[in-house]
């Protein structure tokens, strides 16, 4: 008997200090599908749905794939479109023998706190308590007990950036094939500690978090676990789940497990002021006069990587003091990635390519942090749809077609400028590319990102720096926390 198993994803990192509500058409606008929409589009790409489409050939599922939606991190989800994409989920789910599929786990709507553990408890509900059910999660989920007791299996990647989302899903499917023939009756326990943050904010190259996958796949190879999840949790949701934790899968008892969830999380407490670089060590002008300095024999690129507006952290993608500096300093063969300016797109298209004009640029969301909008002279060098493909190691890529809306390259002086209608951090070199930036060869490029952008522009960078632009991610938010669950470290001093 062949089993039908219910897949697809519903991902958003939530930034509760975002002040823009995620809507329905953020998803739409990052490429929201509906059933027959999907094979077509995931089918033979290196992402979590690739591998399910794989796993289900070589296991003899049939698939219901009702769903695929994504937004880019951002405000609170609200509360009608969280119920839209848990309808049309739940519908592909009846008849389903199991499930396989992925979440973030820091999503939060209005009104829910816990919004991936609410669509477990609802699949659980449908499914039945026997149905395997196996989530695949990010890194930086904040995971709840509610998430873990409706879960059969919650598998994290273990990469940031996060390039294994691919071998996760067959990892979950493996588990999940064993499941359906009664081999195995997975079982997952979670254990926190009173931490917004910690595991060096999941950096997976050294470190705590490095030493806790390691000890966990260890495990996992020797049975005593199926599965060993480190998440480090996002502390930009102010939420009283917030944090790290660490979920454990096993067979049947589940004794072992919480011990096991239990040790991983002394470490996690004990090591928890452990930063393995900072997150910002230079402020724009720093960072240009260090670029500025460099660009005459430069054979590779200076990457500027401002992490205080990066829009993979919830920011408004929109700050310009970082593009202010660049432009004062007269940077030459410079790239800028990227200013979230539909308007100012809308202004490059009626000049349109080739032709010179004014713009101005970003600065609308938050004026106070980052600086407002920027006026420019420039030239339009190039127009497109946004619609672009990514083959990099990066969340983006496996082949998967992407769009940023509208988008255009301006060029003021030495430097060209990427502007995009809809929001997105700087993670793969086609965003570049698509627009006829050419990386390779450029002196300088600033992007906005905290961590992604390292696994596409390192490689090619002489040198990688981290800047503060001003942007929200910047300013002190810990001190704004209301919702946390108290008390808890930094904010009051414990000792456990």
């Amino acid at each position: 008997m062949g089993y039908r198993i219910l897949t697809g994803y519903i991902n958003q990192e939530t930034n509760t200090f975002n002040k823009i509500p995620t809507t329905l058409e953020h998803f739409r606008a990052s490429g929201l599908l509906l059933g027959e929409e999907i094979p077509p589009a995931w089918r033979g790409t290196h992402t979590s749905l690739g591998a399910t489409f794989e796993a289900a050939e070589k296991f003899g599922w049939t698939l219901s794939h009702p769903l695929v939606a994504y937004a880019n991190p951002g405000g609170r989800v609200t509360r009608e479109t969280f119920e839209q994409l848990c309808d049309w989920f739940l519908t592909g789910a009846k008849g389903c023998d199991g499930a396989l599929f992925e979440l973030h786990g820091a999503m939060v709507a209005e009104g829910c706190e816990d919004p991936e553990g609410e669509i477990l408890a609802r699949l659980r509900t449908v499914l039945g308590p026997d149905a395997p059910i196996v989530a695949t999660l990010d890194l930086h989920a904040n995971v709840t007990a509610k998430m873990a007791a409706n879960a059969s299996a919650l598998i994290a990647v273990r990469t940031y950036p996060h390039i294994d989302y691919y071998e996760r899903a067959w990892q979950g499917a493996e588990l999940l094939d064993r499941a359906l023939r009664g081999q195995i009756r997975p079982r997952t326990v979670i254990a926190k500690r009173p931490m917004v943050y910690g595991l060096d904010g999941g950096r997976t190259q050294v470190g705590p978090m490095r030493e806790l996958i390691n000890r966990g796949e260890a495990l996992e190879s020797s049975g005593k676990a199926l599965v060993v999840s480190v998440c480090a949790g996002f502390e930009l949701s102010d939420i009283y789940d917030v944090g790290p934790s660490v979920t454990v899968t096993v067979d049947g008892d589940t004794t072992a497990a919480q011990r096991i969830a239990e040790e991983f999380m002394d470490y996690a407490w004990q090591t928890r002021e452990f930063v393995s670089s900072p997150w910002t060590s230079a402020t724009a002008a720093q960072a240009v006069e260090l670029a500025k300095a460099g660009e005459l024999n430069a054979k590779k690129p200076l990457v500027l990587a401002d992490n205080s507006d990066n829009p993979g952290g919830g920011a408004y993608g929109d700050a310009t003091d970082l593009l202010r500096a660049m432009i004062a300093a007269d940077l030459q063969n410079a790239a800028f990635h990227a200013i979230f300016d539909p308007a100012a797109v809308q202004a490059g298209i009626a000049i349109g390519v080739g032709n010179r004009g004014r713009i101005a640029l970003g600065g609308k969301h938050a004026p106070e942090m980052g600086g407002g909008p920027l006026e420019v002279e420039a030239q339009v060098v190039s127009i497109t749809s946004g619609h672009f493909r990514c083959y990099g190691r990066s969340f983006l890529g496996g082949g998967v077609w992407n769009s940023f809306g509208p988008s255009l390259m301006l060029r003021v002086s030495g430097i060209e400028i990427v502007v995009i209608s809809r929001n997105s951090q700087g993670v793969d070199l086609a965003q570049l590319t698509s627009l006829g930036v050419d990386p390779l060869h450029c002196a300088t490029i600033a992007l906005k990102s905290s961590h992604h952008f390292r696994a596409a522009f390192e490689p090619i960078a002489r040198e990688v720096l981290m800047v503060d632009g001003g942007g929200m991610l910047g300013s002190e938010l810990l001190s704004r926390l209301r919702h946390v669950r108290r008390p808890i470290w930094p904010l009051d001093d414990i000792k456990l």
